[in-house]
């Protein structure tokens, strides 16, 4: 096991490359199982997370090559075989396979998905989707059983504006017969990006990024290819450091129109922010008012921001409120933002930040972004070393954090436990 050391108080400055979305990439793999031919990604994030999917699909007898950052899959030896255990313990977007599998031979047997235990994330909108479609679905000593002998089209109305729930039913309707409708459907752009693999592998699906999706199931996809969006939130973090550490850093490879909602609210505490067509400029200052942060469903403010928010709302005078409306209880950061002399309390929903200057300390992440806390408030640190433990859950969503913080300027590094 690993820890991250963090010697802080140096601004940031230079130029970071922004990954494909780590969000797009555990959906759109899973996604490439309906094709009968080769799909080719590109701009693939190098995560742990990614690793372990692809792996998965080579379990399932896909044929999986790497070259740098693109992966070439070859599905059509692919079958479906239960995996009730293992590696789709690992991390929750393997319950991308459920809608996949479901699609491409009509039944799957997965286990209950891993990931960050942030907060219970219950998929009983997946399952009331699959049922629409037809699918019967069944608890077999904790996995999920599907089975469907023909999906059919149909209306379906998610009670919560769920991403994965989204995409699952996407993924399985795109090879249902007739028409499907989905209500009340997340807007995020990795749904959009989903679809557009979707898309161009020979599926019909309008109206992603809008509440309601329209699929019109087809026999079968082809192979094609397709380059990742970049991800906002690696983005949004990286935005968030510059502005904690007062620093002067370009954030590259981005789609400002994702980042607006960061944007705002870092213009508003007095960040400079300059947009270009596919970067974003963040120039610290000084000094930052406090403001008041909502964690929203997109185009809000992304829940998965909100933790390394948290960081630089301790860096502004005064007492800033954060609510999470997305989880309720997704504040695991904190107690170490404390260890580090943060003066935050915690009310419900929301996170009451003073603002004050922090120190170093040996704190742990306990979930991927609350791991982006810790570095963003190492960073901060003017004296001493943080040392930072739970590294394995930065890496599922940060590859070259250490490379990238490094070019940057800061003093950071990797040492055994």
């Amino acid at each position: 096991m690993e820890k991250l050391m963090i010697r802080g108080g140096r601004p940031l400055r230079g130029t970071v490359q922004i990954s494909g979305a780590k969000n797009s990439a555990v959906a759109l793999l899973p996604a490439s199982l309906l094709a009968e031919s080769e799909v080719v990604l590109d701009n693939l994030p190098q995560l742990s997370d990614v690793a372990v999917l692809s792996e998965i699909l080579e379990d399932l007898g896909g044929k999986v090559t790497w070259e740098g950052d693109t992966i070439r899959i070859d599905p059509s030896s692919m079958r479906s075989i239960p995996m009730p255990n293992g590696k789709v313990k690992l991390l929750r977007a393997s319950y991308y396979l459920m809608g996949a599998l479901l699609g491409r031979f009509g039944e799957a047997v997965i286990g209950m998905p891993g990931g960050c235990n942030f907060e219970p994330r219950p998929i009983d909108q997946h399952i009331k989707g699959f049922e629409a479609l037809g699918a019967q679905v069944t608890n077999d000593h904790g996995s999920i059983r599907i089975s469907a002998k023909q999906l059919r089209g149909a209306k379906i109305y998610l009670d919560v504006a769920s991403v994965g729930a989204t995409i699952n039913i996407m993924l399985a309707a795109s090879r249902a017969k007739g028409s499907t409708i989905i209500e009340n459907a997340a807007k995020e752009p990795e749904i959009i990006d989903v679809a557009t693999l979707l898309n161009a592998m020979g599926a019909k699906i309008k109206g992603a990024g809008t509440e309601t999706i329209r699929i019109e199931g087809v026999d079968s996809l082809h192979g094609c290819r397709h380059s990742i969006i970049p991800d906002r939130i690696q983005a949004g973090t990286y935005m968030i450091a510059a502005a904690a550490t007062r620093g002067d850093v370009l954030i590259d490879n981005v789609i400002p129109k994702h980042m607006e909602a960061v944007t705002a609210k870092l213009q508003e505490m007095g960040v400079h922010v300059y947009e270009m067509d596919e970067s974003i400029r963040i120039v610290g200052q000084p000094s930052y008012e406090s403001v008041d942060v909502k964690a929203l469903i997109y185009p809000g403010f992304a829940t998965d921001l909100q933790s390394p928010m948290t960081s630089l709302l301790t860096q502004a005078s005064g007492v800033s409120i954060l609510t999470d409306f997305v989880y309720s209880n997704r504040f695991k950061h904190v107690p170490e933002l404390m260890r580090m002399g943060a003066n935050i309390r915690v009310e419900g929903r929301s996170a009451i930040i003073e603002g004050g200057p922090l120190n170093a300390a040996k704190v742990s992440a306990a979930d991927l972004r609350a791991g982006a806390a810790l570095v963003v408030a190492g960073l901060t640190v003017a004296e001493g070393v943080t040392e930072v433990t739970g590294v394995e859950y930065i890496d599922r969503g940060y590859d070259f954090l250490v490379d990238n913080l490094r070019r940057l300027g800061a003093d950071v590094w990797r040492e055994n436990e």
